[in-house]
């Protein structure tokens, strides 16, 4: 499905045949289910990592790198696992629902018997919502979490704003931001494909549905954790974390 989605999209674009309204209806959806949780979730992560690696750094008398932990933290491994997640809980649900419904309806074969694909008419438009948002919503939870660790900082651990910010800006490098964007376009489309597959896949009533929501949840968090490591873990081998 993940390839056919892509070929779908660009022979779609090419003949003018690409579902702008639908693609534009579903990311104005998602973007309403995801953006008051992507900054209920980025405030108290953001002032998490700075309160846990401020209380340790000030032991070791170098609070003035507050600002480093709190942007790499938010920046690598926050925003884009934030991103995935809500985008897994929120959208998976939602899109696995609407197909499943329409699978058990006998919409989807209704289609197929009138010479409509599919995957050319439900899935693509859901996949260019999914990549339109993942990004827009990895920057929010960027911005979010690092004012609130900010906030934080300045307010309950005596750090000046002058530090905070020179060590932020020395060792979070426009590189760490182009890797976080990069992780959150990817956990989105691990997140549709999945929550598409198992919703035409539904079957055997409302209970089949209920099955491929939550099998695209479940999915969709387990597809992302994993895949976040091996990133991590290659960017750690070939981008080490140096001062800008």
């Amino acid at each position: 499905m993940a390839l056919a989605s892509a070929r779908g999209a660009v022979s779609d674009i090419a003949a003018g045949r690409f579902q702008w309204r639908e693609m534009l209806h579903q990311a104005w959806y998602l973007l309403t289910v995801t953006s008051i949780p992507a900054v209920l979730m980025a405030v108290p992560f953001g002032v998490v990592v700075s309160v846990q690696v401020g209380n340790l750094i000030h032991q070791l008398g170098a609070d003035s790198l507050i600002g480093a932990a709190s942007g790499l933290g938010v920046i690598q491994q926050g925003a884009p696992i934030a991103t995935g997640l809500l985008l897994g809980g929120a959208g998976a649900s939602a899109i696995a629902a609407d197909l499943g419904a329409r699978t058990i309806r006998d919409e989807i074969a209704a289609l197929e018997v009138m010479g409509i694909n599919p995957v050319q008419r439900l899935v693509i438009p859901r996949v260019a919502a999914m990549m339109l948002i993942a990004p827009l919503l990895n920057i929010l939870i960027i911005f979010v979490g690092v004012v609130s660790g900010y906030a934080v900082a300045i307010g309950a651990q005596n750090v000046t704003p002058g530090s905070y910010w020179a060590t932020f800006g020395s060792f979070a490098v426009l590189t760490d931001v182009w890797i976080s964007l990069a992780k959150a376009l990817l956990f989105g489309f691990l997140v549709v494909i999945v929550a598409c597959q198992r919703g035409l896949e539904a079957g055997g009533g409302p209970r089949g549905v209920a099955d491929a929501v939550n099998a695209a949840v479940v999915l969709s968090v387990a597809s992302i954790i994993v895949v976040n490591l091996v990133i991590t873990q290659v960017v750690s081998m070939f981008l080490p974390i140096r001062v800008a």
